[in-house]
């Protein structure tokens, strides 16, 4: 089976198509399906263009609008903004424009159009971890109702919503589904298998440990291994002899340090409860909900564990790492900037990588690839801190997701809504997912293509396919205003980094101004009766006293490492 992943360009094929409403029909889908998908699709020839006339038909009253959709600017959206659009508006008839912008960009822009009522967007791609906030608020439509109501007329028999791996994530606590998955990807361990796989770098690993090197199961084997590598001379295993680390990660004060801790990595140091998709009653920002799922509390006064001793922990060890194990410029680095050096061949491992960042590391030519094609690395599950029970969240898993908001006209959101479902189609999401990575679908996962792919992309595939994957999530629904609370996490974590403030003077700080914006909420009563109702404060000894979070100090929190053989993990999974 030929793989073309390279797309044609935006302009061949508005060439190819003729672009434009007055020749809008199934000529220009099949001169698209032609020319950019092929067999890459879980539909055969008959049923991509029976999907394809069921768009035309069903934009027909919509041709000739000009409509506006908005996503943060990563692989699988640049496709969809440069190729799919220009094809969507050939197909169909309606003339859409897909901006990229950044991410906080994107939550800025819907957060005014929350507060103004002004529609600046027709449809957003804004991650799941808002469902918190779009569940309560209710001024994002609830796609339920829609495909049942308003929407119905322009709902493709053919979207199949339990094909979409991630439709748990973006359900309510109603039952009712919020927003359509476009995109996923998790964070990963990532590690050179080449010089873990060395039989000089494991001797030499095991006389000074007293134990296998291996993927690191918990944090204190990844501590140890990120001590190894650092500074050790790789040149006899093909790598540099000099600045080698044992860690990647970034530290500038910057909206996507934020990320780094709520998109979960307090919940793989153990902060929080056990539960699926996210620990309950406590999660993985701290926030303690009630029976009601209405917020009581953050701080451990209340409940909450934003400043118990395990997301101490989790911050104390970043830092640490962060100044020991990792290049000293990674410490003014934001998330993007961070995400390809370790495809520079200097990383030895990284405990959280996003696979959006998979596309930069099978660049051929690379120090982290072979000349056959397959990758000198590969991905598994990240290691859990001292804290972790099993049963708790162990990563975060980012799902960008189609939203339509009760401030779009009727129309233009039909309009928007046939886009949505495009680009999201049986029809082109497996050709979209090997340009982007980005899996949605589970009969893309499972597509032929992706088994022959599979030995190029260091795990990603055998990730996907594993039952492993339902304990990464994103953010939750205990969170009930992403956009107010997530601009607290990296201002104090940030103030934490700089050394302004040690962890706990800083997770006390966040966890306090956490529970004023809560305070607020329920106060001006916007979320009505599931909004916060904030618990009392007692003696913090009281709750930790408690099962479950928040949690006091361990007396050891660095036990014996642990490792497992990758090629062994792998065969656990099938």
């Amino acid at each position: 089976m030929k793989l073309p992943f390279k797309s044609t360009t935006a302009m061949s094929v508005a060439l190819m198509l003729l672009t434009g409403p007055a020749f809008a029909g199934i000529e220009e889908a099949k001169a698209f399906l032609d020319a950019e998908i092929g067999d890459l699709s879980t539909l055969d020839r008959a049923g991509q263009e029976a999907e394809m006339q069921w768009f035309i038909d069903a934009a027909k009253p919509y041709a000739g609008m000009e409509i506006k959709v908005v996503s943060e600017t990563i692989d699988t959206h640049s496709y969809e903004s440069k190729v799919l659009a220009p094809a969507f508006t050939a197909i169909t008839g309606i003339k859409l424009t897909h901006d990229l912008i950044g991410e906080g960009d994107v939550v800025e822009k819907l957060q005014t159009q929350m507060q103004s009522g002004e529609n600046i967007y027709d449809a957003y791609v804004n991650d799941s971890d808002l469902i918190g906030t779009h569940w309560r608020y209710q001024q994002a439509r609830n796609l339920t109702d829609w495909m049942a109501g308003e929407g119905a007329s322009v709902t493709n028999p053919g979207l199949d919503l339990q094909d979409y791996i991630g439709i748990s994530f973006v359900t309510g606590p109603d039952g009712k589904v919020y927003q359509l998955p476009d995109q996923q990807f998790a964070n990963l361990y990532w590690f050179r298998y080449d010089w873990f796989n060395d039989q000089k770098t494991k001797d030499d690993f095991k006389a000074k440990y007293g134990y296998d090197l291996g993927v690191p199961v918990n944090w204190s084997a990844y501590e140890d291994i990120a001590e190894f590598f650092t500074g050790r001379d790789m040149s006899y295993a093909g790598g540099p002899a000099t600045g080698v680390y044992g860690n990647m990660d970034y530290g500038k004060k910057d909206p996507s340090l934020g990320w780094r801790y709520t998109d979960a990595w307090m919940s793989m140091a153990g902060m929080g409860d056990v539960g699926e998709p996210n620990g309950l009653p406590v999660d993985e920002w701290g926030i303690r909900v009630n029976e009601q799922s209405q917020p009581v509390g953050s701080c451990v006064a209340r409940g909450g564990s934003t400043n118990d001793a395990a997301a101490v922990y989790a911050v104390t060890k970043a830092i640490e790492w962060l100044q020991k194990y990792t290049p000293p410029e990674a410490q003014g680095m934001t998330f993007s900037e961070a995400g390809p050096v370790p495809a520079q061949g200097a990383i030895a491992q990284q405990m959280f990588w996003y696979t959006a960042f998979t596309a930069a590391s099978v660049a051929p030519g690379t120090p982290v690839m072979n000349e056959d094609g397959t990758p000198k690395w590969r991905m598994a599950p990240s290691p859990h801190g001292a804290y972790w029970q099993n049963g708790q969240k162990i990563g975060y898993q980012d799902a960008g997701s189609w939203t339509l908001m009760k401030s779009t006209p009727v129309d233009r959101a039909q309009a928007a809504w046939l886009y949505a479902q495009f680009v999201t189609s049986k029809t082109v999401d497996v050709k979209k997912a090997h340009v982007g990575l980005t899996f949605i679908r589970e009969s893309t996962i499972q597509h032929p293509s992706f088994t022959e792919r599979a030995p190029k992309l260091g795990g990603l595939v055998e990730f996907y396919r594993s039952p492993a994957r339902v304990q990464w999530s994103p953010t939750g629904t205990n969170v009930p205003d992403y956009p107010k609370l997530a601009q607290l996490w990296w201002q104090n974590i940030g103030d934490a980094m700089s050394g302004a403030k040690t962890p706990q003077e800083a997770l006390d700080s966040l966890c306090a101004e956490q529970e004023k914006v809560l305070e607020r909420l329920e106060r001006a009563g916007v979320q009505g009766d599931i909004g916060p109702k904030m618990n009392e404060e007692k003696d913090p000894q009281e709750w930790l006293d408690a099962p479950g979070a928040p949690v006091a100090k361990l007396e050891n929190e660095k036990p014996q490492g642990e490792t497992v053989s990758y090629d062994e993990l792998i065969k656990s999974w099938q």
